[in-house]
Order: structure tokens, then C-alpha cells, then sequence
């Protein structure tokens, strides 16, 4: 039997997490207990989970000529993610996601997204015979809003199934993105943000559930 094959269009972040006895206050300076690096980013997330769950991955994404940059790409190619399509810039750093995590679990996090930025829309392009022979295109919003537009797009003009999480949610996103999106996943904060309704409860998930299939 052959492997479902998911295209990814997304965001490729390193993960840098300390873990503090509390979060600082505003200009204040704290001992952490420990550290840890992580690979991260929502579209990088996606594309590992898929590969690990036994896809044919392809990911379309960009990442910085550094360290962070060429570890990403060396950790996609270790779960057997195809990375023809992971490019890499000299104008921009590798997306970067700063974190600090408290006893409590609380986090506080700066995301600087780098190269993530430098995703070109000729790059979606040159990557249409997989995109376009896929089964499935996976998307979010850590990439600029007209790539991602342009992967839907290319992927509903062939016919293949879109997957699409709107995160970070974003109020400016085009209604085209509901159109374009098969599955359609925010969480609830992302619903609260894009309907404007609370989502509390199941019974208000499901009002905020149908004003988006509107």
C-alpha cells in the first residue's frame, strides 16, 4: 500500500526554552533552572507529525543560512521529510521562538519568524508538481498571508484536499481562507478572535462552529 502524501506550506522555527520559578517582571533579571533547544514552528510541526505517522511528506518552507537553519534541515531529513522545497536564505536569520515557562506551566513567548518571511510565492510555484499531486496540502499562519493564499488556491485548483489552521489568528485574513479550507481548525481563542463570540463551552464552540461555515 502506498503512503499518503501530504504537502506542508509553513513555518520552520527553533525553539529556545528556559524554565524560570516564575515569569520576570518588566525589566527584571532571573536565574532560570534549565534550558533546552527544540525544533518548532507550527508548518514544522505539522510536517514531522504527518512523517511520523507514516506520510510521504513534502515541506515548503525557508530557513536562514545558520546553525538553526542547517539543524532543521538535517532533523526533517532524519523523519524522511522531502526537502527540496526547504530553501535557504542569507537575508534572514532562521525563525527564532524565545520562551520562558514557569513552575505553574505559564509561558511567555517572543516569536521573531526570520526567514519564515521570505517565502516567495515563486517558490510555491516551483514547488506546484508536488503541491498539486498531493493528497492532502496542510497549511497555517506563521508564513506571509499571500503565500499561504497561493498554496490554497493552487491546491483547489487540482482538486486537493486543504487542511488549514488558522494560528496565529489573525482579524485581517481574507474570507477566501474559509472558502479555500476543506478542514477548517481553530482552536478556541482563534474562533473568539475570528467570529467574535465567546467560546467557553461546547454549546458556544458549536454558534462560533456556524457562523464560520457562513
Amino acid at each position: 500500500m502506498s503512503r499518503p502524501t501530504i504537502c506542508v506550506v509553513g513555518s520552520s522555527n527553533i525553539d529556545l526554552i528556559s524554565y524560570t520559578p516564575r515569569l520576570p517582571k518588566m525589566g527584571e533579571t532571573l536565574h532560570g533552572e534549565r534550558f533546552q533547544i527544540g525544533f518548532g514552528g507550527k508548518g514544522a510541526n505539522q510536517a514531522v507529525m504527518a512523517a511520523k505517522l507514516g506520510c510521504a511528506v513534502t515541506m515548503i518552507t525557508k530557513v536562514g543560512d545558520d546553525v538553526f537553519g542547517h539543524d532543521t534541515l538535517r532533523n526533517y531529513s532524519s523523519v524522511g521529510i522531502d526537502t527540496a522545497h526547504v530553501h535557504v536564505t542569507d537575508e534572514a536569520f532562521s525563525g527564532v521562538a524565545s520562551i520562558a515557562v514557569d513552575e505553574a506551566g505559564n509561558n511567555s513567548i517572543i516569536i521573531v519568524a526570520g526567514a519564515n518571511d521570505r517565502l516567495t510565492e515563486a517558490e510555491i510555484e516551483a514547488a506546484r508538481p508536488q503541491l498539486t499531486s498531493s493528497a492532502v496540502l496542510v497549511c497555517q499562519l506563521e508564513v506571509p498571508l499571500p503565500i499561504t493564499l497561493a498554496a490554497l488556491r493552487m491546491a483547489r485548483d487540482a482538486g486537493v484536499t486543504t487542511i488549514f489552521n488558522p494560528a496565529p489568528a489573525r482579524p485581517d485574513q481574507s474570507d477566501e481562507f474559509f472558502a479555500l479550507s476543506d478542514i477548517f481548525g481553530p482552536n478556541e481563542t482563534e474562533a473568539e478572535l475570528l467570529t467574535g463570540l465567546p467560546v467557553t463551552s461546547v454549546d458556544e464552540a458549536v454558534v462560533a462552529a456556524r457562523l464560520l461555515l457562513e
